[in-house]
């Protein structure tokens, strides 16, 4: 089997229009939009602070960072995920077309615009950001592709897409691919049949290390000094320094982590656990704690009545990690001892989705803020992290689904 190489690929021929039957976009560049939607609220630009770009069903709003107040209204796809891209301005679309790009403005005195500028990709999947690079994943064909994110403003502010990288997959799998600073590369292996685990490559496109250990591999996180951590069945795989070892989950045979919440300045990482397979529902109750220094790999459990979901759980201040329960709190977590330090009342109690694209509270953070939707009423809250005060909160005249901040760094 070939072992496929870095290929350098003008930005023009990934810079496609989306079809006018899934986005109404207009032709042009820079600050080129889809229509507002009729009835919407958009005031235009308020601050030159963060943005929180909203989605929901058909549309995709984006909010001031600080008043809350919608400033850009766009139609877009039935479901689209979001996905910060890395310049602290932008936010990737995940379409049927690929990564579309959402210029939240932020940062600048600018207009939001869901431009017309797409990442091409069959079956998008995740993006993930590290050491200043932006890393997109095609599930359709496992290729990747990668750039500069801080190319991508100058870029999109020329009508244009930056220079990419794209690194060919071998077999098409839901994976995710990481690339370090010194251009090692990290993706997961798997088929149509399922998921078993990464390979990484050298800058030469040559294999230094991999694992066959990882059943059902998913999510990942880049911790401290490099240290990457994937989710498997049953326990997690890290890779760190030349090495990959396998830290086995508590919970056996079963004991899923799947999603990782990591800070870069920490070497600890919060996951979220799964013991039971046949479990009913998208509600978790118990959290993985990763040492990537240590290499030790632990499972905590929340107090009765807390439950959260994959949306649920952001890093913050002091490398913490910051979860909204199902009993409408934000708690606090300690991932060095793995206890509750506070927990600050923000929303209703809520029921977990029955589906997991259905709409239910997710926080994401920038700076001492987080920001924490509630689908129940429409609305979406700011919260000072350091002291669990409410800075502000704002009913939208859209549901919230997925979001995303854009922290004008």
């Amino acid at each position: 089997m070939r072992t496929p190489h870095l290929r350098r690929t003008g930005s023009t021929l990934l810079a496609l229009g989306v079809a006018a039957t899934l986005v109404a976009c207009s032709t042009g560049g820079p600050g080129t939009a889809s229509d507002a939607t009729d009835g919407g609220d958009a005031t235009g630009a308020s601050s030159s602070g963060p943005r929180l770009a909203v989605s929901s069903e058909g549309r995709v709003v984006v909010l001031d960072g600080e008043t809350l107040e919608t400033v850009g209204d766009f139609t877009s796809e039935e479901f689209t995920r979001l996905n910060p891209a890395g310049d602290g301005r932008h936010v990737m679309v995940t379409t049927s077309e690929g990564f579309q790009v959402l210029d939240t403005a932020a940062g600048s005195s600018a207009e939001p615009a869901l431009t017309d500028l797409v990442f091409d990709a069959d079956t998008a999947g995740h993006v993930v950001r590290h050491g200043g690079k932006t890393i997109l994943y095609a599930d359709g064909t496992s290729d990747t592709t990668v750039f500069e994110s801080a190319d991508l403003t100058d870029a999109v502010a020329e009508g244009d897409l930056p220079t990419v990288e794209t690194i060919e997959g071998v077999e098409a799998h839901h994976g995710v691919s990481v690339v370090l600073e010194d251009g090692t590369f990290l993706t997961t292996v798997g088929d149509s049949d399922g998921r078993t685990g990464i390979e990484v490559r050298d800058a030469d496109g040559v294999v230094v290390a991999q694992s066959d250990q990882c059943p059902g591999v998913h999510g990942e996180g880049t911790a401290a000094d490099e240290a990457v951590v994937f989710g498997c069945e049953d326990g997690a795989l890290v890779y760190h320094d030349g090495t990959v070892t396998k830290l086995d989950s508590p919970s056996q045979p079963y004991g899923r982590m799947g999603n990782a919440w990591v800070s870069e300045t920490s070497p600890l990482v919060v996951g979220d656990h799964k013991d039971d397979p046949d479990a009913e529902g998208y509600l978790l109750h118990a959290l993985t704690l990763i040492d990537t220094a240590a290499d030790t790999l632990e499972v905590v459990d929340l107090p009765e009545g807390v439950e959260y979901t994959f949306r649920g759980v952001a890093r913050g201040p002091g490398d913490l990690a910051y979860l909204i329960g199902t009993d409408g709190a934000v708690h606090v977590l300690d991932p060095a001892t793995g206890e509750l330090t506070a927990s600050w009342p923000v929303v209703d109690a809520w029921e977990g989705p029955a589906e997991w694209q259905d709409a239910h509270p997710a926080i994401v953070v920038a700076g001492d803020v987080g920001y924490v939707t509630e689908p129940a009423t429409d609305s979406v809250h700011a919260v000072d992290l350091t002291t669990g005060e409410v800075l502000s909160s704002r009913e939208l005249d859209v549901t919230p689904n997925e979001i995303a901040v854009a922290t004008a760094d």
